[in-house]
């Protein structure tokens, strides 16, 4: 998304680019844990003043640094907020590619341990070479086991999955 490529671009200039990654998280966290806030960007009832005017006293609330406030308030100008999330998603894209990293999205029964988080990202790094940037969620209809997804590959080693199977197979033809 372009957005996202000017920010980078702008950011890598002004060697600001952990400053908007945290900005940028911590956006994208209000945006997953406030519903209201979720409305207020992707509605278009809002008017572009309103949304700016609300992003901007979100945005100095969370102490956001000056790039991303000019990005935000940008794109509620161009009536284009709904966006927001997408640019973050690609943003943090181009922040892993710059910084060697590999997404990988784990799905677990429970919530991982410090010690079981520490293990799997060991054991991803030595399997893909490169260092993961691990997203974690929790499901509790899987039973047990984990999900993994990275990139177009997901391994499912799931009891709930094991268990389709076994079923299936019991079935017969």
């Amino acid at each position: 998304m372009r957005y996202a490529t000017a920010i980078f671009d702008l950011a890598a200039e002004e060697r600001a680019i952990d400053t908007i990654a945290a900005d940028f998280a911590a956006l994208k966290s209000m945006l997953q844990n406030s519903p209201e806030l979720t409305r207020l960007v992707r509605s278009p009832i809002f008017s572009r003043e309103e949304q700016g005017a609300a992003m901007a006293a979100v945005l100095q609330k969370a102490g956001a640094g000056d790039l991303a406030r000019k990005l935000v308030l940008l794109l509620a100008q161009k009536r284009r907020l709904f966006a927001l999330s997408d640019i973050i998603a690609s943003f943090e894209q181009l922040l892993a590619r710059h910084r060697g990293e590999i997404a990988a999205e784990i799905t677990s029964a429970r919530p991982l341990s410090a010690p079981e988080t520490a293990e799997l990202r060991r054991l991803l790094k030595d399997g893909l070479g490169r260092e993961p940037r691990l997203t974690s969620h929790v499901d509790p209809k899987l039973l047990g086991g984990l999900v993994l997804k990275v990139g177009s590959r997901m391994i499912d080693s799931s009891l709930r999955t094991k268990l389709e199977g076994l079923r299936a197979a019991m079935k017969g033809p």
